[in-house]
């Protein structure tokens, strides 16, 4: 079979399959609400942007396909309230394919302020009415399961009169009672919640918890009769909040909530980024992601947040390598004249999906290919036998070093040899 005939299925065989999972059978789009604009900047090492850079995260947002956005939690302040307001005004003013909600507690105190930024903006901010479930909060907080069935179904009701659509949120999903589960969501249900949100507040839930809670929920949505949609929210506690957001997806939920880099409150949020990778990559999504990177540098930048080096897709060192067996696979599969190999050779991730590029690069694990990519990449001419003491130099120099050499140094070397061959 010629080269030109190969396609990237007969080069990688694919067990990610999902045949059984209900969402395929349910045929349903994955619809994503972007959390980084409430929900990520709780995290107590972040930093609330201004407005404006609020405003270049929103339109990123947009541009990625994302279908909604948290705009903020309008009981905690009047500068929330101006934030929320004029991120709504430039979700209608530029006409986005995207709709807004806000996070409000089961308290008149917090709905009111959004039903008047709903009417003053004049679009529709979905109410996330939310109020802890699980009995460690009933027994901190000092309530009863009739407590919070009251606040619900007046938080519930007072936002449906005004015409505000509403999500209505259980707190700590993850570790409540199934018949308080199925007594919360119904009562919100029949007072007219018509979206619902499981949480995994405390990130305590693994991926078979988040199977098995989602099919009692569905059957508690099921025997209500109304067509209520089921989000997923989850937080990263245990190091599975991306692996439990994929898991509710494949069960079914119609939206799934993410934060981008994950900030948020404790060790943060599911990371919508690396969410939204793994569906492209399992080929669930069509969005084009190549701004995904400039909104992690973005949320990087005016966050003050994180972004490590060895963070998946979006860190320095997500495809950058300078192992001498990698760097010879990757150079290969270069030759070889398909840019999408070298992308997926050593590479579970092709970076040029995510505007992204591979980099090779020298170090004390390198080997002689990778200083030879190094100088053909950047145009390094001279003879044959010159090149070959320049790279010769400059592995002897990396294999001596304890970090990569950098291209500074590599430089400084090629004018040394050059140097010291016209002075011959």
């Amino acid at each position: 079979m010629a080269e030109s005939d190969l396609s990237i299925n007969q080069l990688i065989h694919n067990w990610n399959t999902h045949r059984e999972y209900p969402f395929l059978k349910r045929n349903r789009g994955i619809h994503f609400a972007d959390e980084s604009f409430r929900d990520g900047l709780q995290s107590p090492s972040i930093r609330d942007p201004d407005i404006e850079e609020k405003l270049q995260m929103l339109h990123l947002s947009e541009k990625l396909g994302m279908h909604t956005a948290d705009l903020g939690l309008p009981g905690s302040g009047p500068r929330a309230v101006a934030d929320i307001t004029r991120l709504a005004r430039e979700i209608k003013d530029n006409n986005f394919k995207m709709t807004a909600y806000a996070a409000v507690r089961t308290h008149e105190a917090d709905i009111r302020p959004l039903i008047d930024i709903s009417q003053k903006v004049g679009m529709p901010i979905e109410a996330a009415a939310f109020i802890g479930s699980s009995p460690i909060r009933q027994y901190a907080e000092g309530w009863d399961i009739n407590v919070i069935v009251k606040k619900s179904v007046e938080a519930v009701k007072l936002a449906v009169d005004n015409n505000l659509p509403v999500m209505y949120v259980t707190e700590d999903t993850t570790r409540a009672r199934p018949a308080d589960i199925r007594t919360l969501y119904t009562a919100a249900i029949e007072f007219g919640a018509r979206r619902i949100c499981v949480c995994d507040t405390c990130g305590y839930v693994t991926p078979q918890g988040v199977f098995a809670l989602l099919e009692f929920v569905f059957e508690v949505v099921k025997d209500t009769g109304e067509d209520v949609k089921v989000d997923w929210h989850g937080h990263n506690d245990r190091g599975l909040g991306v692996a439990n957001s994929l898991a509710a997806i494949y069960a079914g939920v119609d939206r799934v909530h993410g934060t981008i880099l994950g900030i948020g409150e404790r060790v943060g949020n599911a990371a919508l980024d690396q969410i939204l990778v793994n569906l492209k990559l399992d080929g669930l999504i069509d969005n084009d992601l190549t701004a995904l990177a400039d909104y992690c540098d973005l949320v990087a930048r005016v966050c003050h947040g994180p972004l490590p080096n060895n963070y998946p897709v979006m860190g320095e060192d997500a495809f950058r390598t300078a192992t001498g067996v990698h760097a010879a696979a990757i150079i290969k599969a270069e030759k070889k004249g398909h840019k999408y190999l070298a992308d997926r050779v050593y590479s579970g991730v092709p970076a040029g999906d995510f505007g992204k590029d591979q980099k090779i690069e020298i170090g004390f694990m390198s080997g002689l290919s990778n200083v030879n990519y190094w100088l053909s990449k950047r145009g390094i001419s001279g003879s044959e036998e010159e090149l070959k003491i320049i790279a010769e130099k400059i592995l002897a120099i990396a294999k001596q070093s304890q970090e990569n050499l950098s291209d500074e140094q590599i430089t400084r070397v090629i004018s040394e040899c050059k140097s010291e061959t016209v002075n011959k």
